[in-house]
């Protein structure tokens, strides 16, 4: 059944009025040459019809011809509503074989090991598929590699864009990292929220707080999906007391920066605090030799002889 036409165009309009006005009547003789494409919308339309015996076209009544258009969209919305309910039946046996791949246990206390990274990323894209609601990571390191960048925030914003809420915790040298810093100023932007935590952590993934990822060999070539609620639970519950002692970054002030600058500026403040040099080390997740040159180099520029004078010196800098 061709498409109703509902828009008709003036020039339709306006060769209808005249074939009404000669009488509701047009011979196909006297049809000029150029309104050949406007009478074949009229015949498509249905306000003509066309009688070969006598070489005429005849003017039909538009409430006869809206009256049979509003059927047939009837009619039509009608067999797509019964098309819609069946649609969740055409692809019964490929659902049944997804849910039956050996991918994942519907058992209460179920834990799935998946072998090689390629695997990972594939269960835990199926996952996401599934679970879009919210995402909760614990990410050692920081982001992935820059190279990945782009596939990243795209994979963040579409599920961001879909509903999904995204909460990640880098470690505090994170933020010392530029790559790093520049996707993470790229994933706020897609509405992830990401702060970073001064105390080591293990990688963590929870989806919907319904499956948990956590490493299972030491090369995280190994993951174990987890699905017991109480281990869920626990985690999620390990995941938000990391997530309150966690700090709050305004990463895109950051990518604007030097990270140079920013490890020097961090070095400074926790030195005027009072830490140690391997303290701060450890904090910053720095080895000790750099923080030794962030220091000779703050030295420098306070004048300070001593570690003592130069933390003296930026307290009262800071409080003045």
């Amino acid at each position: 059944m061709p498409e109703p036409v509902l828009d008709l165009p003036d020039a339709a309009r306006e060769l209808y009025r005249a074939i009404l006005e000669d009488g509701g009547r047009l011979r196909i003789a006297d049809i000029p040459g150029e309104a050949a494409d406007t009478v074949q919308t009229l015949l498509e339309t249905g306000l003509l019809k066309l009688y070969a015996s006598d070489g005429v076209l005849s003017a039909v009544n538009p409430r006869t011809v809206t009256t049979r258009i509003a059927a047939e969209l009837r009619a039509a919305g009608t067999r797509m509503l019964v098309q819609a309910e069946e649609v969740p039946d055409l692809l019964d046996d490929l659902a049944a074989a997804y849910d039956s791949a050996p991918r994942r246990h519907d058992g209460a206390g179920a834990t799935q090991i998946v072998h090689g990274h390629a695997n990972i990323r594939h269960r835990v894209s199926q996952l996401v598929e599934e679970l879009g609601n919210e995402a909760l990571s614990l990410r050692p390191g920081g982001a992935r590699p820059a190279e990945a960048a782009d596939d990243i925030v795209a994979h963040a914003r579409r599920y961001a864009e879909a509903g999904g809420t995204l909460r990640t915790i880098y470690e505090v040298a994170a933020r010392l990292d530029g790559p790093t810093v520049r996707i993470a100023a790229r994933l706020t932007e897609a509405g992830c929220h990401i702060r970073v935590l001064p105390v080591p952590f293990r990688q963590l993934m929870i989806l919907d707080r319904t499956v948990a990822v956590i490493p299972a060999a030491p090369d995280d070539s190994s993951a174990a999906f987890i699905e017991d609620p109480a281990v869920v639970d626990f985690l999620v519950r390990d995941f938000e007391t990391h997530w309150q002692q966690a700090e709050g970054v305004n990463w895109a002030a950051l990518a604007d920066g030097s990270t140079e600058a920013a490890a020097h500026e961090q070095v400074g403040r926790l030195l005027a605090r009072g830490l140690t040099q391997r303290a701060i080390a450890t904090r910053l997740g720095l080895s000790e030799r750099t923080v030794a040159g962030h220091i000779a180099r703050l030295r420098e520029s306070y004048d300070a002889e001593t570690l003592f004078q130069l933390g003296w010196q930026m307290r009262g800098a800071r409080s003045a």
